[in-house]
């Protein structure tokens, strides 16, 4: 506890969301949903001491993250359905949305995923109930508006879910198949565009009413 709170003493101020940010950038950059402390500490400039006194320990760090990203698409997703916008205006807003928080931070559904399986059965409840569960209820008040509005076919909400977002994760956990089989290894703004593009017209296509 000594080591923490001279640790504390000499942090700069935003110590606690600098350590969160260099976790996030060493995940993204390195593909993982996980982090060294050696390296957070040698990354942000920060004794590593200050993780136990601001976090409890490195999972508890990673709970942090965690709940910060998915609260930001958590209250995201909740803005853009109290828009009064038509329901395949809002789909395509979402979809392009999905591709860009997998770009920002394409460690977040794993990350969601590897705490609801480690964690002790309430823990993993709570997570669920806390992100995972909105999403779903807001796939389906998605479709039911378009239903509704007679401009999307009735499909099964959480298959729909399961299908956008496996599809993101896939794509943006996908760094050893460029660097495999094409000409690339980096996930650019210009690889970002495409995708979003590409898996907005074929989920958004496969949904609609055929007229």
């Amino acid at each position: 506890m000594a080591d923490a709170a001279a640790a504390l003493l000499a942090a700069p101020p935003g110590a606690r969301e600098q350590l969160l940010d260099t976790a996030s950038a060493i995940m993204r950059e390195e593909d993982q949903v996980d982090i060294s402390l050696s390296e957070l500490s040698l990354r942000s400039g920060l004794n590593s001491a200050l993780v136990k006194y601001y976090f409890g320990n490195k999972a508890g760090l990673l709970l942090a993250l965690l709940e910060r990203e998915w609260a930001e698409i958590v209250a995201s997703v909740d803005a853009l359905l109290a828009k009064d916008i038509d329901p395949e205006t809002k789909l395509r807003i979402h979809m392009a949305r999905v591709v860009d928080n997998f770009f920002r931070t394409p460690y977040t559904h794993r990350l969601l995923m590897r705490m609801i399986r480690e964690s002790p059965p309430d823990e993993a409840q709570r997570l669920a109930d806390s992100y995972l569960k909105p999403l779903l209820n807001a796939y389906e008040r998605l479709i039911h508006d378009g239903v509704a509005a007679g401009v999307f076919r009735a499909v099964d909400p959480q298959l729909f879910y399961f299908t956008v977002i496996g599809a993101a994760d896939r794509f943006f956990s996908a760094r050893l198949v460029l660097r495999h089989c094409s000409e690339t290894t980096v996930l650019d703004e210009g690889l970002r565009d495409r995708y979003r593009a590409h898996l907005n017209d074929f989920v958004v296509a496969g949904i609609l009413v055929r007229r």
